[in-house]
């Protein structure tokens, strides 16, 4: 067949119509599945079922309702498998995000990704084609909407004719930029990958992933395939994603609702265990401090040291012309038995009112025969038995447990005896011990302490499963916080030991699984990365070396592009930067340069006129060889020394500016991560400054970044700073 033969090509625009013509047929199916779940919740219908029972299915029909309601336009399918062999034999599904048929009984147009059959879609090859005759991938336009005009391309692989390799739609796929919030990857999910997610609910796995192998989006899709598979066990336990702040909350919202996935909490651990708002500070040693695993011994220690034989008495209990009597002896037998056996510090004082009860009862019934119900109660509420309660099992709330450690020496240095020494007990101490807790100022490191203590009076609420991410920063305490939710569920943990960016963080994925009460749990590694560039992926590896962490090197199928990494001594770094912009700007198209830099900072340089390195750079994020600022970013002349901030841009996010002399030519910063840092020629009208020019003759540039999602242009008209360059303001 020559390359002139048509025959492919109507056959391509033959498929291509086929599909968008099912496609628009899936559109249709969905919108009555929408309106179908809707009438049943307005409508309703008679159910054989008791009270409880209607209410829970009117739960669960509202729900169904509301996902539906609320699901994100986009592709309906995005695959496909036909099947020439098995139990599927002559057989072809559409697969997406979610099942769509037209009736109950009918057979489903498009298959949910995480039903049984669908995994040959991701686990088939043409060494184990599983099956599968053709499997097809569907390509559609940047950005789709769920349009059928959408879809303008298609790729079949013949896996029972050995016709398998690279898809050119998932390398498109893993090549095009990120941006905005993070998306769901059911239509590029790897074999490893696939492994992961569609593992048993009672096994507890732990990801160690590079970066940009996809740990995070494994655990979402993890999350919705366990609710998919054990709807009943995941509604009855609950699923809680547990990330290390809100902003990254934010970034993977929308993943899960892609998925049909609506009623997943979503949290930080800092939200869950707030009991109180933090209002204190602590010194780095003392925050340490708290986070170590040694201070659980300790708050337990200090809590059941409350729990006391040194003053029991007999008891002698009046029942109507009865009168029952315990002896101390038999009391403090029981008191030290509870103790033995550690239950909860509320639950022991319980099981001492149950004990002393049933010796009560025993004599009662040797005399007066059995006893009802409606007299254990009345017995077990006697104020006899509460004041001995309170004598030898008080009531206490884990902020005076807290609150007492850290407040009183004597009680600290008890409790902590053969576990702190002297050294760290003075560091826990308050300075100024508040007089109650209620009054004190809780710092983030006492919330880990408050929970633990809460831990000890009662079992929190627990999960059927726990996602949680960057666990390579949780401290031992934040682990025992998450094991505590976790007691009959299982988790999915996932990061990067050479990602720590905590005093805590961990070395050792034993040592967390440990804290996390999961030790058996698997770790499997993720090595292959989607998301960052070869080349940033083999300096990475570079640094693998130099820390203290034994995990496996990554490695990338995402290209480089133009980006070229070169290696520059740190005194030639400001030259060498003003050189490759310059060389930048001389093409044509996008450019950046970086270097590491504080987030939500722009570098900025700036030269007197004349100097050899010319006159007035401005550094802005976004800058485009066009001398354009992009994503907003304004660049204005300023004649002050103070620190401004932009009031033209107006409104929540705007980013702050900043007004300084640079005699350096290029300002000085730092910061752990790296960020765009572009420098781009400019100079004033004329090439005239500000009559508010000081410093010595050089130049203020006052550097503005954009608010997010504010679209890049020239700086805006009458845009400048104020002569004493107190602020930025809108003439």
């Amino acid at each position: 067949m020559t390359s002139a033969d048509p025959a492919p090509r109507l056959a391509l625009k033959e498929s291509l119509h086929l599909e968008r013509v099912h496609h628009d047929r899936c559109r249709t199916a969905l919108a009555a599945m929408v309106d179908g779940a809707q009438e049943q919740v307005v409508v309703g219908e008679d159910v054989s079922a008791s009270g409880a029972d209607a209410e829970v299915l009117g739960y669960q029909l509202r729900s169904q309702a509301k996902e539906m309601r609320e699901l994100p336009d986009g592709p309906l399918f995005f695959g496909k498998l036909e099947f020439d062999r098995g139990d599927h034999a002559g057989q072809a599904y559409h697969l997406g995000r979610l099942r769509i048929t037209e009736h109950p009984a009918a057979p489903p147009l498009v298959v949910d990704w995480r039903a049984p059959v669908s995994r040959a879609f991701y686990q088939a090859s043409a060494r184990d084609p599983q099956g599968v005759a053709v499997r097809r991938r569907f390509g559609w336009a940047a950005g789709s909407k769920g349009e059928s005009a959408d879809l303008t391309g298609l790729e079949d692989e013949h896996l029972s004719k050995g016709d398998s390799g690279p898809s050119a739609i998932v390398a498109r796929e893993i090549e095009r930029p990120r941006v905005g919030p993070m998306r769901d990857i059911a239509a590029t999910i790897q074999p490893e990958q696939d492994d992961l997610v569609r593992g048993d609910l009672a096994l507890s796995v732990c990801v160690q992933g590079a970066p940009g192998t996809g740990k995070t989006a494994v655990g979402l899709h993890r999350a919705a395939y366990l609710l998919y598979t054990h709807p009943q066990r995941m509604r009855r336990g609950g699923l809680l994603v547990l990330g290390p702040n809100r902003t990254f909350l934010s970034y993977i919202s929308q993943v899960l609702p892609a998925l049909g996935e609506t009623g997943v909490r979503q949290s930080t651990l800092q939200d869950e265990i707030a009991r109180h708002p933090v209002t204190g500070t602590d010194a780095r040693a003392t925050a340490v401090l708290k986070h170590d695993p040694r201070m659980a011994e300790v708050l337990r220690r200090a809590l059941y040291a409350r729990a006391t034989t040194a003053h029991v008495n007999s008891l002698e209990i009046k029942d109507g012309s009865y009168s029952w009597r315990v002896g101390a002896g038999e009391l403090a037998r029981i008191v030290a038995d509870v103790r033995e056996e550690e239950p909860p510090y509320g639950t022991g004082r319980e099981r001492v009112r149950s004990r002393v009860v049933r010796c009560v009862q025993l004599q009662a019934e040797r005399r007066a025969g059995p006893q009802n119900g409606a007299w254990v109660q009345r017995v077990s509420r006697s104020r006899v038995i509460g004041a001995f309660l309170d004598a030898v099992w008080p009531k206490v709330r884990p902020e005076e447990v807290v609150a007492e450690l850290l407040g009183d020496q004597e009680k600290l240095a008890a409790a902590a005896d053969g576990v702190l020494d002297a050294e760290e007990q003075k560091h826990l101490l308050w300075a100024r011990p508040p007089r109650s807790w209620k009054s004190a100022r809780w710092s983030a490191a006492d919330l880990v302490l408050l929970d633990e203590a809460a831990g000890l009076v009662e079992h929190p609420e627990g999960y059927g499963h726990l996602v949680v991410d960057e666990a390579q920063d949780l401290s031992p305490m934040e682990c025992r916080a998450i094991a505590r939710r976790a007691r009959f569920g299982s988790v999915t943990v996932l990061g990067d030991l050479a990602q720590g960016t905590t005093p805590w963080a961990a070395r050792s994925w034993d040592t967390v699984l440990r804290h996390l009460g999961k030790p058996d749990a698997a770790v499997v590694p993720l090595t292959i990365g989607f998301r960052v560039p070869q080349a940033v992926v083999g300096l990475a590896n570079r640094l693998l070396g130099r820390l203290d962490v034994e995990v496996p090197e990554g490695r990338s199928l995402r290209g480089d592009g133009e980006l070229v990494l070169r290696p520059t001594p740190p005194d030639a770094l400001p030259d060498a930067v003003v050189d490759a912009v310059r060389g930048s700007l001389a093409h044509e198209g996008p450019s950046g340069s970086s270097r590491p830099t504080r987030r939500g900072r722009v570098r900025q340089a700036s030269t007197r006129p004349g100097s050899p390195r010319g006159a007035g750079r401005a550094g802005c994020a976004g800058e485009r060889r066009t001398g354009r600022c992009g994503q907003g970013a304004r660049v204005r002349p300023c004649g002050g020394r103070r620190a401004c901030r932009d009031r033209g841009g107006g409104g929540t996010g705007a980013a702050p500016a900043v007004c300084r002399a640079d005699p350096g030519g290029v300002a000085a910063g730092g910061g752990a991560r790296a960020a765009a840092a572009v420098l781009a020629r400019w100079r004033p009208p004329g090439g005239v400054w500000p009559s508010g020019e000081t410093g010595g003759g050089r130049p203020w540039v006052c550097a503005v970044a954009a608010a997010p999602g504010e679209r890049g242009g020239r700086p805006r008209s009458g845009q400048a700073c104020s002569s004493s360059g107190s602020n930025c303001s809108s003439s």
